[in-house]
């Protein structure tokens, strides 16, 4: 019983010098942490350095952004630009093709009356029939060709132009005036404003 009450009261110099460890270590402690510790100084550069790195980012980041989609605009206006000259080679080649189409339809109705016309047997009963089919059969020709805009232009008895009649020769005539178109042997013909065949013609001279 004594030793345990021996045992349960420590000596006054025991306690202090637990209270002494105590304060040692504590000591120790907070003199590691203070040694730890960044710096205020350091702390805000660090800080303002890793700030200024990601304001950077943050500035790089758009323009990357624009590169890329200028890129991509880019690379599509190219396909683009390849696909419509792939078409135009393509409608060009059709309308030098497949231009006529309509003229050739349009022909082939003439050419159907011709051969109905030949089909017929000529008699001496119905050749005057068959001359004025003809005549007609000429005229939707004509008509035709104007539909698509070739024009007969100014031959017998016009004044001759250079720029459209072809002369083969001259002949002293009193029927027209010198210089003027005397006989036709291929009419001169226009497609809108381009000529396409000059006229063969004898010009008129005076006689002597």
């Amino acid at each position: 019983m004594a030793d345990e009450n021996r045992d349960a009261k420590k000596p006054e110099s025991h306690v202090a010098d637990d209270a002494t460890r105590k304060q040692s270590t504590q000591d120790e402690t907070m003199k590691r942490l203070s040694d730890d510790q960044v710096p205020n100084d350091q702390m805000s550069d660090d800080t303002g350095a890793a700030t200024e790195g990601a304001n950077g980012e943050t500035a790089q980041n758009p323009l990357e952004m624009e590169l890329a989609k200028a890129k991509k605009d880019y690379l599509y206006l190219y396909a683009e630009f390849e696909n419509y000259k792939k078409n135009a080679i393509k409608e060009r080649a059709d309308l030098r093709k497949f231009g006529p189409e309509r003229l050739v339809v349009d022909l082939l109705n003439v050419l159907d009356i011709f051969d109905t016309a030949l089909a017929i047997e000529q008699t001496p009963e119905n050749m005057a029939s068959i001359r004025k089919g003809f005549e007609m059969t000429a005229l939707e020709l004509k008509n035709t060709l104007e539909r698509h805009g070739v024009q007969e232009m100014p031959g017998l008895g016009a004044p001759f132009d250079p720029n459209t009649h072809e002369a083969l020769s001259s002949e002293e005539t009193a029927e027209f005036p010198e210089g003027h178109v005397a006989r036709v042997f291929k009419k001169p013909y226009r497609l809108h404003e381009r000529l396409v065949r000059p006229g063969q013609v004898v010009v008129a001279k005076g006689k002597n």
